[in-house]
């Protein structure tokens, strides 16, 4: 018997930019209709350029690879180095354009929150839909189940609708659905950031089981320190192909090593991928410009840097807020917010200390909310773009046993005597 669970020959994937139809057969007459007549798509989002429509895209363009039975795989890269369309194309969800892909046993995968859930069925009805999915009988279900249920964390509410269920439980229940049902391949894209901690640990204990065990384990994560407890081996994509395959440790530096070349001074945010699909209607993050040729600041600076938006109508209390990470582990730092500011469309400054973060290298996501009298709030827009900068500190003599790997990235005051 073959020791190979999967083998890629010269696979590509060709995709079409702009939107090629509506989601509605009424959403698609309407745009139809106002092409005919000249006018402007209904149905566009605010700020969406269509000059480049029906120009094309390859997603992946070349990718040979051969994975072998019982491999713990990491697949990294920038956004839009084909990470997911590759993990969709070995799951099944979409077809690849050229080339063959031979799968050697079963796949179990979970590319995004909620994938293969049906949301008017409980969390019960969805372990059993998805096990007859798998070609498991009834029976072999049933011997599970209780297992799943309690990994799941979700008893309470497992025979609830799954559509009353939140993001995090979610991905608790399809992370117990899918590593506890017989396949022999697991596929995870990067959803286990949505779960709390604890989860998040015992779900990487749960893999690396899986892994031991014999199961292949496909991980794409921009988490390095996930990627380095769970992977024995890894891949790095950049624009579709394969430009790393092998040492995990060797393969971060790759990956890390070239991000760090790419220190932009501008970001254009019209036609990047957003963090949930439907963002960015209402109120849309256009551009993004630091106050710098090279983003890279001393620990005694403050980063400047100016955006671009557009807005249908005005809310009262917008924030615009920063998810900080570390580019070398991938590890989240801090929420950085911005006072309240009027929704108006067009530009604003904004500005912020950098005197408590460590020295190293940094990248932020950058999004808007709005916030609700109860204490709440709604995500109005946030992009998957990570906007890269860097800072060096004029003072880590006063922290001669500064480690970031150990002590983190935030760099409390020293202590003073009283």
């Amino acid at each position: 018997m073959s020791d190979v669970a999967i083998k890629i020959e010269n696979l590509k994937k060709r995709y079409m930019l702009g939107a090629i139809g509506g989601r509605t057969l009424n959403a698609e007459l309407q745009s139809w209709w106002a092409r005919k007549r000249g006018k402007d798509d209904p149905n566009t989002q605010i700020g969406q350029d269509t000059s480049r429509y029906g120009e094309t895209f390859w997603a992946l363009d070349g990718i040979n690879l051969e994975i072998k039975k019982g491999e713990a795989v990491g697949i990294i890269g920038a956004n839009g180095a084909g990470k997911s369309t590759l993990l969709k194309i070995l799951s099944r969800v979409t077809a690849p354009t050229e080339g063959d892909v031979w799968i050697d046993g079963r796949v179990a995968s979970m590319l995004e929150v909620g994938t293969g859930f049906h949301g008017e069925l409980t969390g019960r009805e969805n372990i059993y839909m998805n096990g007859a999915i798998l070609g498991m009988t009834r029976k072999e279900v049933d011997a599970k189940i209780e297992s799943i249920i309690d990994f799941s964390e979700c008893r309470q509410f497992i025979d609830t609708p799954v559509k009353r269920y939140s993001s995090g439980m979610y991905v608790k229940l399809a992370f117990a659905v899918a590593s506890h049902l017989d396949a022999e391949i697991m596929v995870m894209d990067e959803v286990l950031a949505v779960g709390d901690m604890k989860f998040q640990k015992k779900c990487l204990g749960k893999m690396g089981d899986e892994a031991k065990g014999g199961k292949t384990v496909l991980y794409v994560s921009h988490n390095m320190a996930t990627i380095r407890n769970l992977c024995t081996r890894c891949i790095v994509l950049d624009k579709g192909r394969v430009v790393f395959d092998g040492d995990v440790e060797k393969g971060i530096d790759e990956y890390l090593d070239n991000n760090e070349k790419k220190l932009d001074c501008s970001y254009a945010l019209d036609e990047e991928e957003r963090a949930v699909y439907g963002l960015g209607r209402e109120f849309h993050l256009k551009w993004l410009e630091f106050n710098k040729e090279i983003p890279v600041y001393s620990s005694n600076e403050r980063m400047r840097f100016t955006i671009g938006f557009d807005c249908k109508k005005k809310f009262d209390d917008v924030e615009v807020f920063l998810h900080l990470f570390n580019a070398r582990t991938g590890a989240p730092v801090t929420l950085i917010m911005s006072e309240r500011m009027d929704s108006i469309g067009g530009e604003y400054c904004f500005e912020c200390d950098l005197n408590i973060f460590a020295e190293g290298d940094y990248f932020f996501e950058i999004g808007a909310l709005r916030l609700l009298p109860n204490g709440g709030h709604i995500t109005l827009d946030r992009t998957k773009t990570r906007i890269r900068f860097q800072i060096f500190r004029d003072n880590m003599g006063e922290y001669p046993m500064w480690n970031s790997s150990i002590y983190g990235s935030t760099v409390i005051p020293q202590m003073r005597s009283v």
